[in-house]
């Protein structure tokens, strides 16, 4: 009975003396919906196996069919970093815990991107004008409610900016991702829609015989290039992990700048929230649009929102002014 007691003791030490293997930390890396996952999934998969491998944590890529799918992923902390466009980086911002802390740049170097519009080549529509008679008469694609470019811009720079209705000046309005977009405009499923320009670089890649048929007929101003966000509680050695890799990645190895390349991305740069601030005010504005063109307002609560919402888009203004100089 002492002897069997001993030999158990005995294996249950040896189990616990036993070296334990280190389990890598996953992180679930998001990635908005610009394109088809397959198409996203060829561009990313290099860089996510080399953060993976460069610094230790399990990383993962999360694919979701709209931009909610990524922002509601960070809020519950199905996603831990992810690359957003500015509309729902901000989205990430203020409802999902998240910080921004990197900023694309792309292959050119250019500080920004620009938003589109798009007609087929053979379209007779020369100008930005000649798609906004809203007779109900053209179909238009828009992007994700959430998408910066694909819909914030279009709304805030063109329909706010012209107290237009979209739903009201088109036949239809589609909501799909850039890519979707090009590709309808393309095959003359719809008159116009919204695009930008890192897009159009990859459809010219991708797709070379689809860029052919496109047409720009309308440019906004720069857009802040899009940011990577990470939650605020991760933990400070995860954040410096992240940091060293996002920030080293490309800058002297040629397979990674050939992976950046894939991405049409050049180094990335630091960044924080106060990217956004063009972003916000430009939210501002469209609301203050909004309640312009709002007939059914009274004067008096029209005239109070405005002033309020004004004086916001004046603050943020002072905001950014401040950083610029």
């Amino acid at each position: 009975m002492f002897k069997r007691s001993l030999l158990a003791l005995t294996a249950a030490t040896a189990v616990v003396a036993a070296p334990v293997l280190a389990i890598a930390e996953t992180l679930n890396f998001g990635i908005i919906s610009t394109e088809s996952t397959a198409n996203l999934k060829k561009q990313w998969d290099p860089f996510i196996a080399d953060m993976a491998k460069k610094t230790g944590l399990d990383v993962k890529p999360f694919f979701a069919t709209d931009y909610a799918g990524v922002i509601e992923g960070m809020r519950f902390n199905k996603v831990q970093v992810a690359w957003f466009g500015n509309k729902s980086a901000m989205e990430a911002v203020d409802r999902s815990g998240g910080e921004i802390f990197a900023q694309t740049v792309d292959g050119a170097g250019n500080p920004g991107y620009w938003g589109h519009i798009l007609v087929h080549k053979s379209s007779p529509f020369q100008k930005l004008e000649d798609i906004l008679k809203c007779d109900q008469s053209l179909n238009f694609g828009i992007g994700d409610p959430n998408s910066t470019s694909g819909f914030l811009v279009p709304t805030t720079f063109i329909f706010s900016a012209k107290g237009i209705d979209p739903k009201k000046c088109f036949k239809t309005v589609r909501n799909a991702n850039h890519e979707a977009n090009a590709l309808a405009v393309a095959n003359k499923l719809v008159d116009a829609a919204a695009n930008n320009s890192e897009n159009l670089r990859r459809i010219e890649k991708n797709a070379p015989d689809k860029f052919t048929d496109i047409r720009v007929i309308w440019t906004s101003p720069l857009i802040p290039s899009d940011p990577l966000v990470w939650r605020k509680d991760l933990p400070e050695e995860t954040k410096k992990k992240i940091s060293d890799f996002i920030f080293s990645y490309g800058t002297s190895d040629e397979a990674e700048k050939k992976v950046l390349s894939g991405l049409d991305w050049a180094p990335f740069r630091k960044s924080d929230n106060n990217q956004l601030l063009p972003i916000r005010q430009m939210e501002v504005n469209k609301e203050i649009s909004k309640i312009k063109s709002d007939n059914k307002m009274p004067e008096a609560d029209k005239k109070a929102k405005i002033s309020e919402l004004q004086k916001r888009f004046d603050e943020l203004g002072e905001q950014i002014s401040k950083l610029l100089n």
